[in-house]
């Protein structure tokens, strides 16, 4: 592979060893550092890949396919701020593909493009994982919620204006190479700005403690008693008699022992073809 001209310097290097050393095993710190060399260059360069292997002592092929193979990690340079739409099943329902055929109306571009000051990628994003606010839209990874044509528009147009903005759920916009920064596990003091959960997330769980719903117990052990209204839900949805765990458990380890007690021959159906032992 080529090394071309960089921008990396011994300073980021340092800072690769430094992330190397967080890592029981080394090579574990190849997705924060490629993280970091996109922070550096706007994207995952020759040179970027060539300094991830020499510091973690592996092949430049090895760095490579770890690149190719995310798609948070770019070939191509990346605008000072990347938006991404959600166009997956819930979001694309609720008026994602719209959102991001506005956009890119807009801006003249198409997927994965970058307008001409340089200022937007436009990127579709299989799910933002945040179906509860559906249409949501993400610029350097934060999030925009509840989004409309109109008020997509609108944010990308404060960014291209150097507006300040924050995102619905977290800190104020800076650029897509700081976001990248602290994604390499370099905080920048934000990481509290912002609600992170809003009620639509939350309501599950304010649900489940108004009732006395939990989760079963790690490793086993005696189940919680189940709320009365759960149960009556399960007994509608049931297809034949309810039975716990732990019966059905010990239904198919009785199965087992009789089958073992047997005669041991097999049956002719799990013989080998010809007959012969397995």
């Amino acid at each position: 592979m080529t090394v071309t001209e960089t921008a990396l310097t011994e300073r980021h290097l340092e800072e690769m060893r430094q992330i190397a050393a967080r890592y029981p095993q080394p090579r574990s710190a190849l997705l924060p550092m490629l993280h970091l060399v996109q922070s550096v260059e706007g994207r995952v360069t020759p040179a970027g890949i060539e300094a991830c292997a020499d510091v973690l002592q592996i092949s430049a092929a090895e760095v490579s396919g770890v690149a190719t193979f995310y798609t948070m990690y770019k070939r191509k340079p990346v605008g000072k701020h990347h938006v991404g739409v959600c166009t997956t099943a819930l979001c694309a329902i609720l008026g994602g593909d719209e959102v991001l055929a506005t956009l890119q109306r807009h801006l003249g571009v198409g997927n994965d493009e970058t307008t001409a000051d340089g200022a937007i990628t436009l990127e579709h994003i299989e799910c933002n994982a945040a179906c509860d606010y559906a249409p949501v839209m993400m610029v350097n990874w934060e999030f925009f919620d509840n989004v409309t044509p109109a008020s997509a528009v609108e944010v990308v147009e404060a960014l291209r204006a150097g507006e300040p903005i924050t995102s619905t759920r977290g800190a104020e916009i800076t650029s897509w190479r700081e976001a990248e920064r602290v994604l390499a596990g370099f905080p920048d003091g934000r990481a509290d700005a912002g609600p992170t959960a809003g009620e639509a997330s939350l309501l599950g769980l304010r649900i489940a403690r108004e009732r006395g719903w939990q989760a079963p117990p790690v490793g086993g052990g005696s189940q919680p008693e189940e709320p009365a209204e759960v149960a009556e839900v399960n007994a509608e949805a049931a297809t034949g008699p309810a039975e716990p765990d732990s019966t059905r458990r010990e239904a198919a380890e009785e199965s087992t022992e009789d089958a073992r007690a047997g005669d041991g021959a097999a049956r002719p159906a799990d013989r080998p073809e010809g007959g012969g032992e397995r």
